[in-house]
């Protein structure tokens, strides 16, 4: 049939015009969370917007401290036997104590590279017509006021092909452009002055994180580092002269072109800094070489209420409009912050003005990084996951030093925090965080999720199974049997929770034995690991036939006396109701062992859970929330975390843990961590779009009373689909899917309670209507879209 026919007016993006995507202020920043953030994936920038001073903070992804380390403890075995003991015996609270036998190393820090800083020469003159936005379609974030007759415009974006981020600066006036720029950094560090347009700030990070002060000398064997800043300016008037070592003076210019750009001597987690062949500087200065011929300003849209006032507005006007930049700002923030190349989206992204940040900025297993990525797949940003596959394959070398040395088991293990370095052992402080050998396997549920949404085999067999094999090595040693005759997780915890322990008197405890989650990861990762098995012709093997016997003694999901899904092996009082992790909801999400359709029960109870917990907290759990809500197919609740989730938040680090969102959009937690943007995303997806590699629901959690019309284009299903759909009145109207990488096969579509099943196959567009029929069809190399 002919491709025109697909070009319906539907894919027209008029309306997407109307809609601009635009964090905006009407002030330059006060706080950290104030202000905007860009990025390349390995290079970021928090631009503040003042007028008299501007500040850049600038950040680069490899910038930790430390050096590879030893991640294992000879006698943990020996502390391990004496927890698994208590446990056994019941004495929960004797075994948390006695956890700290297990306890590794405290994790590296990421630190920030510096600071450009900007002087001009109004800060005895009054300004107006302030504004300042952040621009998601052009990556770009611009700041415009007035002196007397004068418009100012910063334009600030970070290039990802040439590693660099841009400012320029200038006026509608000739001449007008006058200011003294410097590069600082709060780590031991020294700025040098080349010429009159380039200067080179170079240092070290210190070998050890937490014990250096503001640009303390360094041990030498740290990451070295350098940042270069070049600047072009144009006038027939313009001056540009050294005011000292690590300051420019620019008079007269009509704009001036700033840019800056750095690089590390990190050559990978195995690498010690001090063996690094890279030289930071000659990589900053062959990065500078690329020439930038022509930088067009953005014009300034007509004002628009300030991002602040439409969070405000919220609750009275519910604007989707201002769902859809939340949406949308999230797959900014990652495709900012994770690249092919790059490290790890951290617990900040990319950004990070501290010297000893929140929690270090460290990785952490037990959700935060797994919510980071949770929006690569179903948002069509698959490159942006390539740093966490390479993340996994680097944990997997340490952890399998870890698990013979600590747990004398095969395979690999990582626990809940971890670093640039790859560290996998436990953490040094308290059990309710460190004693949780599963982030690893939870990491390896990304692997298999990648293989489902691509069905791309080379990567299964060359990249994901060698992993998962690995990890389940480690799982079926670590399970042993225990008085139920069934086979259990022995010392357990769940992730940050404790629990009252029975005959204690009311004292708390966090470890006993086969806590919700560890099961539900594991049943996850041995069905990931069968099911791979026999795509890949491996379904022999001695591993496999050991995971097809254990899968049957795992323990099962039960129902609490509250009717609430418990949480532990046994049905312990909680010590805190309304805790912020919600870990014995795996099984739901983001995994896949528990559904409406074949658990039933489960999923009431699952709801009680949620109920129990309460709508409050971080970001990040509100938009855990989200997602589980949307499985369990409730828009009501789920658009009611919504609701919940934009409120505006005050700035500071110790507000937040009651959700709600800062001025530049970032979801509240105190300090800021940035996975609930992430997860806010991929709860959106989850809403419009569930999927199996068979399967298909279409607009599953659509609160359609509160978004009666829309569309959504180009999300990923399962089954390597690409799906785009449309609604009006709150129903159905069309989906447009088409395949990359599928054999022909039946796929079936779930709308409303309909099931249509379809016969597709790759290199094909199919149109749907809103009863399931497929009415057009044509080959994807004719559409138009």
């Amino acid at each position: 049939m002919d491709g025109d026919r697909i070009r319906a007016r539907r894919w027209a993006d008029e309306d997407e015009d109307l809609r601009p995507l635009k964090v905006v202020f009407a002030s330059p920043a006060e706080h950290f969370t104030d202000s905007a953030p860009i990025g390349n994936g390995s290079l970021g920038a928090m631009v503040w917007g003042g007028v008299a001073s501007e500040k850049l903070q600038l950040n680069l992804d490899t910038l930790w401290s430390g050096v590879p380390g030893d991640y294992t403890a000879p006698k943990a075995p020996a502390a391990l036997a004496v927890v698994r003991k208590l446990v056994d015996d019941g004495r929960f609270v004797d075994a948390t104590s006695a956890a700290s036998g297990l306890f590794g190393a405290q994790t590296e820090v990421y630190k920030p590279l510096g600071d450009m800083n900007l002087e001009f020469d109004t800060s005895n003159q009054e300004y107006s017509s302030y504004k300042r936005e952040l621009d998601l379609h052009t990556a770009t974030t611009i700041i415009t006021y007035n002196i007397g007759e004068v418009q100012y415009t910063r334009e600030h974006f970070c290039s990802n092909p040439h590693q660099v981020i841009v400012t320029k600066i200038s006026a509608n006036k000739p001449e007008h452009v006058s200011l003294t720029l410097s590069l600082n950094s709060k780590l031991n560090h020294r700025v040098r002055v080349m010429n009159a347009n380039e200067m080179i700030m170079d240092g070290t990070c210190p070998a050890q994180g937490h014990k250096l002060q503001e640009n303390e000398a360094s041990d030498a064997t740290g990451i070295g580092f350098a940042a270069v800043l070049s600047l072009q300016m144009s006038g027939t008037a313009a001056k540009v002269a050294v005011l000292n070592d690590q300051s420019l003076r620019v008079d007269n210019a009509d704009w001036v072109l700033l840019r800056v750009t750095a690089a590390s001597s990190f050559s990978g987690p195995l690498v010690n800094p001090s063996d690094s062949k890279l030289d930071p500087e000659s990589a900053a200065l062959r990065a500078m070489n690329m020439t930038i011929e022509k930088i067009n300003m953005k014009e300034v849209g007509e004002a628009i209420k300030t991002t602040e006032e439409r969070v405000n507005g919220f609750r009275s006007d519910e604007d989707s409009s201002l769902v859809e930049l939340l949406f949308q700002y999230g797959r900014y923030l990652l495709i900012s912050c994770s690249r092919p190349g790059t490290q790890i989206s951290n617990l900040q992204g990319i950004w990070n003005q501290d010297l000893v940040p929140g929690w270090d900025c460290a990785p952490h297993l037990n959700i935060n990084l797994q919510m980071n990525y949770w929006p690569t797949l179903p948002c069509n940003l698959t490159e942006c996951e390539e740093p966490l596959l390479d993340f996994i394959a680097a944990l997997a070398v340490n952890g399998t030093k870890t698990a013979k040395i600590n747990y004398q088991a095969s395979g690999w293990v990582t626990h809940h925090v971890s670093d640039i370095w790859a560290k996998s052992s436990a953490y040094n402080e308290d059990a309710k965080f460190s004693v949780w050998p599963m982030g690893g396997a939870w990491l390896c549920t990304h692997l298999w999720e990648h293989y489902q949404y691509l069905l791309d085999k080379d990567f299964l067999k060359n990249t994901a199974y060698p992993l998962l094999e690995g990890c389940a090595q480690f799982l079926t040693d670590w399970l042993i049997e225990g008085p139920r005759g069934l086979l259990e997780t022995n010392p357990s915890t769940s992730p940050e929770h404790v629990f009252i322990a029975p005959g204690t008197g009311g004292q708390q405890a966090s470890v006993s034995y086969s806590t919700t989650m560890d099961i539900a990861i594991i049943r996850e990762i041995f069905s990931a690991v069968i099911s791979s098995a026999e795509i890949l012709g491996k379904s022999d093997t001695p591993l496999v036939q050991k995971i097809k016997e254990a899968l049957p003694r795992l323990p099962q999901n039960t129902i609490a006396e509250d009717q609430t899904l418990m949480e532990w092996a046994q049905d312990f009082k909680d010590a805190e109701v309304t805790h912020r992790h919600l870990s014995h909801l795996f099984g739901l999400y983001p995994g896949h062992t528990i559904t409406m359709q074949r658990n039933p029960e489960i999923c009431e109870a699952i709801s009680n859970s949620l109920h129990k917990r309460g709508e409050d907290g971080p970001g990040w759990s509100s938009t855990w929330k989200m997602a589980l809500w949307a499985r369990l197919l409730n828009s009501e609740n789920a658009y009611r975390m919504i609701l919940k989730l934009i409120t505006l938040a005050p700035p500071g680090k110790k507000v937040g843990f009651e959700g709600g969102l800062y001025t530049n959009l970032w979801t509240a937690h105190p300090p800021f961590q940035i996975d609930g943007n992430f997860g806010f995303s991929a709860a959106i997806a989850e809403m419009l779009l569930q999927s199996t590699p068979t399967d298909l629901h279409l607009l599953p959690a659509l609160p359609s009373d509160k978004w009666p019309e829309g569309c959504v284009k180009g999300l990923r299903a399962r089954g390597d689909t690409t799906v785009s759909i449309f609604w009006e009145k709150g129903e159905l109207q069309e989906a447009v899917l088409w395949f990359n990488n599928r054999d022909n096969s039946v796929l079936r579509l779930h709308y409303g309670g309909q099931v249509a099943e379809a016969t597709v196959e790759a290199d094909n567009v199919y149109r749907f209507n809103g009863i399931l029929q497929c009415v057009e069809t044509c080959p994807l190399d004719k559409c138009a879209f």
